[in-house]
């Protein structure tokens, strides 16, 4: 659901820009329960308020609950058909790349520079090599991040010349 969420608001609405929708993506991640709603409900709140969180909540949950309890009534009459497994088994690659298509598009709008690829190399190192926590590596990445981009955001006016400290006047 999240590819067919981003589409949604910042290609075809327009209602938020690719970092807008990471960030919302990001504060839905933290947030119990699952990603896709998170994040429908945050973006909700943000475009109409709470109208918009109580539409955006029914919108995300309401047909995936129905068609589930619609599935469940039939599939355990149903499970042991073999058409319905096979079914079962084909979906699953589809599945898969769907998920993968929101990771590459994800990490193309995230993975911008080398010191976000290497946070990010950094937790996957992590969480395989090492099995940490996903928790521990999504708090140590937050205060890492936190820690590099406000230390780089503080020393990029004298760095670029943008004219806060003097340097670079003239110069567009």
């Amino acid at each position: 659901m999240v590819p067919l969420i981003r589409r949604e608001v910042v290609d075809r609405r327009g209602w938020m820009t690719d970092e807008e929708f990471l960030d919302a993506l990001a504060v839905a991640q933290s947030a119990p329960g699952p990603i896709a709603v998170s994040t429908a409900v945050f973006i909700g709140h943000r475009v109409a308020g709470p109208a918009g969180l109580m539409a955006a909540a029914a919108g995300a949950t309401l047909p995936s609950f129905l068609a589930i309890l619609l599935v469940a009534s039939f599939f355990l009459r149903l499970e042991a058909n073999p058409w319905v497994a096979r079914f079962f088994a084909g979906v699953r690659p589809a599945v898969l790349a769907l998920i993968a298509l929101a990771a590459w598009e994800l990490a193309s709008a995230a993975l911008r520079d080398r010191p976000s690829l290497a946070l990010a190399l950094a937790g996957v190192v992590l969480l395989l090599a090492f099995h940490a926590h996903p928790a521990l590596a999504l708090v140590g990445g937050l205060a890492a991040g936190l820690l590099f981009f406000r230390r780089a955001a503080g020393e990029r006016p004298a760095e670029t010349g943008d004219g806060a400290d003097g340097a670079g006047e003239g110069r567009p």
